[in-house]
């Protein structure tokens, strides 16, 4: 694909409009001052000019979900060129690929088996109740298959190897709890498969159309695995364990229905592939190791068994030749992160790789020789590959004993320690990985360094890791923050006494926390749609929150959960926050309401401490129009900077 000028992208943006209206924002103070996106112009910078704004980076884009066609000739994938995620396909040889979507932005697609169709899902301006569409390769033909429905957040799950019908979860029931349900996707007509409570899941469904697999959430990191009988509508418990445990990885089964491959890390610390054969209904064990293993597919008329390893947030692919049982790893694609799928007909693999250094590029892997093609290049936007960071993998000692790890980040050609900022991920089940950011890359090229923390609670590291941070332990996680702060206290490359913490979702919840907790040990905050109130959060938790939400923080009908966090939440303790902190919140958000972040900013304005606030009306859960991420990730980065003291030599600090 050629690539796209800044300058005719700006001036797309800038006859959109966007910019900067102060208005009373509508939480629970009327009168709240707020700041949203309205008119104003884009500053793009000059390629190679160190003071390019935000925007620059932030166009640099690529492909983010990838999946190639059951029959191996093509490549779907969303791409956000025009501003939002647009469905787009290319050919597994390259070329100029085609734009198939013109919406309000897809939020997930999937390939009807006979590599005709994809069916897609859309939603509002984030409201994850999405309405399902069926759309033709050519894009010539569009169709809806099931609408929105008030109440209806759904999750995909597959479609069935005839390509007839397709399984969903939905809360269309009752608005609470996830049932299985099966479309017709001639007719629309819906059927009922099962009635869960909380949140069930369906998968894949076996070639012979007689199980489908289905997963029930047990807390965050752990669910129990079952299998539909799609005739008498029995589910049958196969892997339900105590304590919890994972299974995932796509799920493939073999073609003649006798069973499926999946990763779990029951009764073991990482995850590992098992076989599970249906007749004898017994799991076995095919490959493990240190490392979690995920991403698990059956490729090449089944000859290689191909899975990802995650080595403290790179990727590595692995391709076992299961005739001989023989494994290795490619060494034909770049550093990064990767996402996999393959054909099960011929040795075409699709690999999307995103890493410091690329927003996300395609490449086709020959399973059998390991040669590969890059097939969709991203745009840099005029950006040199060379002026990025590639971030190395810190490991530290925390004040209990445990090990901790995170990605740190140094800009290039620094002589003196310089100001560093905590981006602090979300869920907590969720890991800092090596792939790309824009807006971490931009604070590198105005001499920031970043630190990217997987404290206690994260992913990949082992499964007593990921629930360390459990119940009554929450503020143990919040607490190696500072734990990480004070290592850097003896790294002469890290100015600790200048570092910001940033975070959204769970991670605007840790910047509250540690600020309220640890007053002034970082000279500034930035939090986007986090939590101030668990009572009042878990509280209005939409429904797949809720499923993991009672495991991992406890069951607030519960009196001691209830009283628990009557105490441990942030606002409680705001008063004990001193340093100025940004907030944020879209106001379409299903997640997490608006109110957790409006009554911090309420709270530590009456208190007399700095919190701006910047309210998006057409956003959820995180910003997806680049014209509010532009609008944001300017604001963001001047108020940091502004706080932090840029160095010296950089005279201009606001942006």
């Amino acid at each position: 694909m050629k690539e796209i000028t800044v300058r005719f992208v700006v001036a797309l943006l800038l006859l959109s409009g966007f910019g900067t209206v102060v208005h009373a924002a509508s939480g629970p103070d009327y009168e709240l001052q707020a700041e949203t996106p309205s008119v104003e112009p884009v500053r793009a910078g000059l390629a190679g000019d160190p003071q390019a704004g935000v925007a620059r980076y932030l166009l640099a884009r690529g492909a983010q979900s990838a999946a190639l066609s059951p029959d191996g000739q093509h490549a779907a994938f969303l791409y956000s060129a025009t501003g939002t995620d647009q469905l787009w396909l290319t050919s597994v040889t390259g070329g100029q690929p085609r734009q198939l979507t013109f919406g309000n932005g897809v939020s997930f697609f999937r390939w009807a088996p006979d590599s005709n169709s994809l069916i897609y899902g859309a939603d509002n301006n984030g409201d994850e109740r999405p309405a399902y569409f069926q759309l033709s390769v050519d894009g010539a033909t569009e169709r809806l298959l099931l609408p929105a429905t008030e109440q209806g957040f759904r999750a995909f799950g597959s479609f069935a190897p005839d390509g007839k019908s397709v399984f969903y979860a939905s809360t269309e029931r009752n608005g609470d709890d996830y049932d299985v349900y099966r479309a017709d996707v001639a007719s629309g007509e819906v059927k009922r498969l099962f009635e869960g409570t909380f949140d069930f899941r369906p998968y894949t469904a076996s070639a012979n159309g007689r199980h489908l697999i289905v997963t029930e959430a047990v807390g965050e990191d752990g669910d129990n695995l079952y299998l539909l009988d799609l005739a008498s509508l029995e589910l049958n418990t196969l892997s339900a364990p105590e304590p919890r445990a994972s299974h995932t990885s796509g799920f493939p089964w073999r073609a003649d229905s006798s069973g499926f491959f999946f990763a779990s890390n029951r009764g073991r610390e990482f995850m590992a592939i098992y076989f599970h054969d249906v007749s004898s209904g017994k799991d076995e064990l095919v490959v493990s190791g240190e490392v979690d293993y995920e991403q698990v597919r059956l490729c090449n008329s089944e000859q290689q068994l191909l899975w990802l390893a995650n080595h403290d947030g790179f990727s590595k692919l692995h391709v076992m030749d299961l005739a001989t049982g023989a494994s290795r790893v490619s060494k034909s694609l770049p550093d990064g992160v990767y996402s996999l799928s393959c054909s099960a007909t011929n040795s075409t693999a699709l690999v999307r790789v995103s890493s410091w250094s690329t927003p996300g590029a395609l490449w086709t892997l020959n399973v059998e020789n390991d040669q590969a093609l890059q097939i969709f290049k991203p745009t840099l936007a005029g950006l040199d590959p060379e002026s990025f960071v590639r971030p190395e993998s810190v490991r530290m000692v925390a004040r209990d004993g445990v090990e901790l790890q995170g990605l740190l980040y140094l800009p290039h050609k620094v002589e003196e320690a310089t100001p560093v900022l905590f981006f602090v991920h979300g869920g907590p089940t969720s890991q800092s990985r090596a792939d790309f950011s824009g807006v971490i890359q931009y604070h590198l090229s105005r001499g920031l360094a970043v630190f990217e923390p997987n404290v206690r609670g994260s992913t990949g590291f082992g499964r007593t890791y990921t629930a360390l941070d459990d119940r009554r332990n929450r503020l143990n996680s919040v607490r190696d923050l500072v734990d990480m702060l004070d290592h850097f206290e003896t790294d002469p490359r890290v100015d600790a006494k200048r570092a910001a913490v940033i975070g959204g979702s769970y991670g605007g919840y840790a910047v509250n926390a540690v600020l309220a907790a640890y007053p002034e040990r970082f000279k500034v905050g930035v939090s986007l749609f986090g939590v101030a109130d668990w009572v009042t959060a878990l509280e209005v938790a939409s429904p797949s929150l809720k499923a993991s939400d009672r495991i991992e923080y406890g069951d607030i009908r519960e009196p001691e959960w209830r009283q628990f966090y009557m105490v441990e939440s942030p606002i409680r303790q705001a008063d004990q926050i001193r340093v100025p902190v940004l907030y944020s919140h879209g106001v379409m958000d299903p997640r997490i309401d608006i109110s957790e972040t409006e009554i911090m900013v309420k709270t530590l304005r009456e208190n007399g401490i700095e919190a701006p606030y910047i309210r998006i009306p057409d956003e959820g859960h995180g910003w997806r129009k680049l014209r509010n991420r532009i609008f944001y990730f300017t604001r963001e980065s001047e108020f940091i900077e502004k706080h932090l003291q840029c160095p010296p030599e950089q005279e201009n600090c606001s942006g």
